[in-house]
């Protein structure tokens, strides 16, 4: 019996020596690459690490130094200095269930090519690690990031889990290329939802805070967004700047506000903008709103060619559309006023006035290609139920046909100006005049026009100017038909025989000043050359009693021979 003692003594003495030798070697360099070895060779996995570490100070934990994990053949889903596993009493029946991980001073790789973390614990945190998640619909990248995560039960796709609360930090952060730094955020995963109970961002030299939540359908809901003093710079057009909102299954934003941003683009930008937004929400290219607000102002607004000084608007958001409390802004060294309603039902703008006042406006040098293109399809119309211009200074320099009109003036009612996409004086009466005009360099004083307009035709009731020492006058009827057949009326007195050449009537054989009679038609056509379709007949008769007549037909000119006065009857 004491020699069976005696062997038992021994064996177990040896069998604590192995385990004790097993203990130091397996954290020695020989030991760690025992350990990666028989992992990279039975598993798919690759990973590398200089050492094992276990103290009897924290008996529960085994830290790995300069940790390289990740698929094999692809890039590492993980690299860190340090990995302190905490282990349980839960590694018996489930030995890759940890019970805290902890991934100190490394990086993060997660995208569809890395494989998945294959570790799970009660809470896993991180130190002064960065974090990389590109190819995916949100390019992350982070640096500095601290947090924890509970429980950490990651699966393919979702490195976070299904079911977690967590917080994070970062010290700088770059996301969809807008980078960030001094990064919180807090919340929790319940399967496809997240709740976002609070983050906040320096972004742009300003700063953001708020909280949302994304629904399982994979829309998100904004309860409160604030972003203060941010300064943004983008290579984007105002519409790629948007164009990932409009990706989103759905975006509601409960309370957005706005203070100080100074935005800028390639051919748009805004400065000193604060604004307020409320219950607005955004599903592709439309939206929603049951009773949301809109307020707005800023120093200056650019979006092509349209530069604004202080414009302010404040809008009313329904299920029927959108009702223009106010906006107003300088433009052009004038002002410009207008209120009224977008009414989502047929997509028809109704303005209940508009002022133009002290404008110095010179047209763009394609606005008649412009005039031409169709709008929008949020605008399948524009009525102005009130229109009035004071002062203003209108210029088109297109070297066919340049004009300048100073002192314009104007007032007009119920103008229909939009009608089907597409622009025209589609209905409505308005009356326009000013001080001085030139008109392919002809000049003419106090022009004027009353025009009113309906389905059928465009009526001008009254055309008149004074031009050389005389008055021109004239009336005309433009068709509303595709071909625009117009008709011309136009009577001169005491002015200068040669008024038409300036605009097109080929020079008369007369000198000095004349009283004339025009009568033309033609089709003013969008894709047609007007000469080929006038007819016109002209009489004009000089001071001296010379009468001259000239005829047009599709164009071409016949002049009859200046018919000379009857030489008075002498007295008897």
């Amino acid at each position: 019996m004491k020699l069976i003692g005696k062997i038992l003594t021994w064996l177990l003495v040896a069998i604590l020596l192995i385990v004790v030798a097993l203990y130091i070697l397996l954290q020695t360099r020989w030991g760690a690459g025992w350990i990666t070895g028989w992992v990279n060779t039975h598993t798919g996995y690759h990973i590398a690490f200089d050492r094992l570490e276990h103290r009897f100070a924290s008996p529960s934990h085994l830290v790995l130094r300069n940790v390289t994990f990740g698929r094999n053949g692809q890039p590492a889903t993980l690299v860190a200095k340090r990995v302190d596993i905490g282990l349980s009493s839960r590694q018996l029946t489930d030995p890759l269930h940890a019970d805290t991980i902890l991934l100190q001073n490394g990086t993060l790789n997660l995208s569809p090519r890395t494989a998945s973390l294959p570790l799970q614990a009660d809470s896993l945190r991180l130190e002064n690690m960065a974090f990389n998640s590109p190819d995916t619909g949100w390019d992350l990248s982070a640096q500095r990031v601290n947090g924890g995560v509970a429980p950490w039960l990651p699966k393919a796709g979702q490195v976070l889990g299904d079911k977690a609360t967590f917080q994070l930090s970062a010290g700088s952060l770059t996301l969809n290329d807008i980078p960030a730094s001094n990064v919180l955020v807090q919340g929790n995963i319940d399967g496809k939802q997240i709740a976002l109970t609070t983050f906040g961002a320096d972004v742009a030299k300003g700063s953001m805070t708020g909280n949302a939540r994304r629904d399982a359908d994979g829309g998100w809901h904004v309860d409160r967004l604030r972003l203060n003093d941010i300064r943004l710079q983008s290579d984007k057009t105002l519409a790629a700047f948007f164009y990932p909102l409009t990706t989103l299954a759905s975006l509601k934003l409960e309370q957005v506000d706005v203070t100080d941003a100074r935005l800028q683009g390639p051919d748009w930008a805004v400065t000193d903008l604060d604004m307020s937004l409320r219950d607005l929400t955004l599903r592709g290219d439309s939206w929603q709103s049951e009773d949301g607000t809109l307020s707005m102002n800023a120093s200056e607004f650019i979006l092509g060619s349209v530069h604004l000084f202080d414009p302010i608007v404040n809008a009313d958001l329904s299920p029927q559309g959108v009702t223009l409390r106010q906006f107003t802004s300088r433009w052009e060294g004038g002002m410009v006023r207008t209120s009224g309603n977008w009414l989502r039902d047929g997509n028809r703008l109704v303005l209940n006035d508009v002022a133009l006042a002290g404008l110095e406006y010179t047209l763009p040098d394609n606005w008649k290609a412009l005039w031409m293109q169709p709008l929008p399809a949020w605008l399948e119309s524009l009525t102005v139920m009130r229109f009035n211009a004071s002062r203003n200074l209108l210029i088109d320099i297109d070297p066919t046909f340049p004009f300048q009109i100073t002192s314009l003036d104007g007032y007009g009612n119920n103008l229909q100006l939009v009608k089907g996409r597409q622009w025209g004086i589609w209905g409505g009466s308005a009356t326009f005049n000013g001080a001085l005009a030139t008109f392919n360099r002809l000049d003419v004083r106090n022009p004027s026009i009353t025009f009113n307009a309906n389905a059928s035709a465009i009526t001008i009731s009254e055309l008149s100017a004074f031009a050389g020492k005389g008055l021109l006058e004239a009336t005309a009827v433009v068709s509303q038909l595709p071909d625009r057949q117009t008709k011309v009326s136009l009577n001169g007195r005491g002015v200068p025989v040669n008024v038409l050449q300036q605009w097109g009537w080929p020079p008369v054989p007369l000198e000095g000043d004349s009283n004339l009679h025009l009568t033309a038609s033609g089709a003013i056509s969008a894709t047609e050359l007007l000469k080929p379709s006038v007819n016109a007949r002209l009489e004009i008769t000089d001071s001296k009693g010379q009468k001259v007549v000239q005829t047009m037909r599709n164009g071409a000119l016949t002049t009859a021979a200046p018919a000379t006065p009857p030489a008075p009857t002498p007295a008897p």
